[in-house]
């Protein structure tokens, strides 16, 4: 094999394992955490945080497929809110060590949960995702929410 066909093919090799990696996050959702507090503060929003157990979770696997994939959620929520997905996958150990200690720090007892926290990085709501199983009635949830922290 000519060099540059090495170079090629390894490069595809590359190119495609990374894809695959980054592939389980929805499209317009974010992993870092402290990324999105800091880009919630440059935007004035707030952060919506779905803890999830992704390859394991039934309700994080439905709640995924009927809601926090589709562009019409992402569009909407994103309008005030910056999206943070922390799994916790059975089949992935590098990311449940890396996320597990941030589900500790915001006392998780049950998957999926969401935290809605300030551009501060202050919790204002917690509910389990299950509650809203459409996007229209999550999308209502994450209204209320805005309203009611407005009024603290």
């Amino acid at each position: 094999m000519k060099p540059i066909t090495w170079l090629a093919t390894a490069s595809l090799g590359v190119v495609a394992l990374t894809a695959s990696a980054f592939a389980n996050t929805p499209a317009g959702w974010s992993t870092d955490l402290e990324a999105a507090v800091q880009k919630a503060k440059k935007e004035n929003k707030s952060v919506l945080v779905e803890f999830t157990g992704s390859d394991w979770c039934p309700p994080c696997i439905m709640m995924r497929k009927n809601v926090f994939s589709k562009p019409e959620f992402v569009e909407k929520a994103s309008e005030n809110y910056v999206l943070v997905e922390i799994d916790v996958p059975k089949g992935n150990e590098e990311v449940a060590k890396k996320n597990q200690p941030i589900a500790e720090k915001y006392e998780i007892e049950g998957f999926p949960t969401v935290i809605l926290l300030d551009a501060e990085g202050k919790e204002f709501s917690r509910f389990f995702a299950t509650e809203h199983p459409k996007v229209e009635d999550f999308l209502a949830r994450l209204d209320k929410s805005l309203e009611k922290k407005g009024l603290d």
